[in-house]
C-alpha cells in the first residue's frame, strides 16, 4: 500500500498499460521517444541479423558518401557505417542496462538500509556516497577503467559505481519519509520483521519513482559508455560502438567526410533523448496526485 492510501496490485498492470498508451496520445514527444526505444531494442536484439553487411568487414569502397548501396556511407576502411551503427546498439544498450541494473540493486539496498535503520549504518553509507560524489563522475569512471583495463565488464563496473549514489540518496530519502507511515506501523504491529517490511511494504512504494530515475540513468549510462570509447578507454576497435564510430569520424570532419560521424552521433543523441523523455513521461504516469 502506498502512503497516500493507494495499493499497487497485479491487476492494476492493465490500467498502467492503458494510461501509458493514453499518455502517448496526449504527449506526442513521449510517443516518439517510445518509438525510438523500440527501434533501439530491435536493433540490439536482431540488428546483426538484418544489416546488409558485416559490421567489421572491410572493402575497397573507402570513404563513400551515403547511397542506396551504403545508406550511411562507408568509413576509411570501407566498412558500412549503417551496419556498424545498427550493430553498435547491442553493445551500448547492453552496457547501459547491465550497469544501471547493477547500480539500481546495490544503491537501492544500501539506501533503504540507511533510511530505515539510521544510526551508524546511515553514517557509513552517507560518507561513502559523499566520497563518490566528491569526484567529477566521468573523471572517476575514466580512472576506474584506466586502472582495471578497458574491457566491457570494467566499463559496466565503472558506470555502475558512478550511478550508485543516485539510487542511495533517492531510496534513503523515500524510506526515511515512509518508515513512520501508518501502513509500516501496522505491518510492524502485525509481527513483520524489518527485512519483510523493507522488501514487502516499503520497496513496492518507492519502486515507481525509482523507475523514473532508472530511465534517466539509462541515457546517462549510454552517454558515459560512448564517452569512454570516444577517448579510447571504452570498447576496443573494430567492435562497433557509437562512441568509437563518432571518434573515428571526427578526424575526417575537416576533409569533408561528414557522414562518418554524423549518423552514429545522431543515433547516439536520439538514444539519450528517448530515455530522458521516457523518464519524464514515467514521472507523469506515476504521479497519482497529479492525475
Amino acid at each position: 500500500m502506498r502512503a497516500d492510501g493507494l495499493r499497487y496490485e497485479s491487476g492494476s498492470f492493465r490500467s498502467l498499460v492503458g494510461r501509458m498508451f493514453g499518455l502517448m496520445g496526449t504527449n506526442k514527444l513521449f510517443g516518439v521517444a517510445a518509438g525510438i526505444f523500440v527501434v533501439i531494442v530491435f536493433c540490439a536484439v536482431f540488428g546483426e541479423l538484418v544489416v546488409p553487411y558485416s559490421p567489421v568487414e572491410t572493402s575497397a569502397d573507402t570513404l563513400q558518401p551515403p547511397s542506396l548501396a551504403h545508406l550511411f556511407g562507408t568509413d576509411h576502411l570501407g566498412r558500412d557505417i549503417f551496419s556498424r551503427t545498427v550493430a553498435a546498439a547491442r553493445i551500448d544498450l547492453g552496457v547501459a542496462l547491465s550497469a544501471v541494473s547493477l547500480s539500481f540493486v546495490i544503491g537501492t539496498v544500501l539506501g533503504m538500509s540507511a533510511g530505515f535503520f539510521g544510526s551508524w549504518i546511515d553514517r557509513i553509507i552517507g560518507r561513502m556516497t559523499d566520497t563518490i560524489m566528491a569526484f567529477p563522475l566521468f573523471i572517476l569512471a575514466m580512472a576506474i577503467v584506466a586502472a582495471l583495463g578497458n574491457t566491457i565488464w570494467n566499463i559496466v563496473i565503472a558506470t555502475a559505481i558512478i550511478n550508485i549514489p543516485f539510487y542511495i540518496r533517492f531510496s534513503r530519502a523515500e524510506v526515511n519519509r515512509l518508515r513512520t507511515a501508518g501502513f509500516v506501523e501496522a505491518a510492524r504491529v502485525s509481527g513483520n520483521g524489518s527485512l519483510r517490511i523493507l522488501g514487502a511494504h516499503l520497496f513496492p512504494n518507492i519502486l515507481p519513482p525509482m523507475i523514473v530515475q532508472l530511465s534517466l540513468n539509462m541515457g546517462w549510462a549510454i552517454l558515459n559508455a560512448a564517452g569512454l570509447s570516444f577517448i579510447g578507454l571504452g570498447v576496443r576497435p573494430p567492435t562497433p560502438e557509437w562512441g568509437i564510430l563518432v571518434s573515428e569520424g571526427a578526424s575526417f570532419i575537416i576533409s569533408g567526410e561528414w557522414w562518418i560521424f554524423m549518423f552514429p552521433g545522431t543515433v547516439l543523441i536520439a538514444a539519450v533523448f528517448s530515455f530522458n523523455v521516457l523518464g519524464d513521461g514515467f514521472r507523469d504516469l506515476f504521479d497519482v496526485k497529479g492525475r
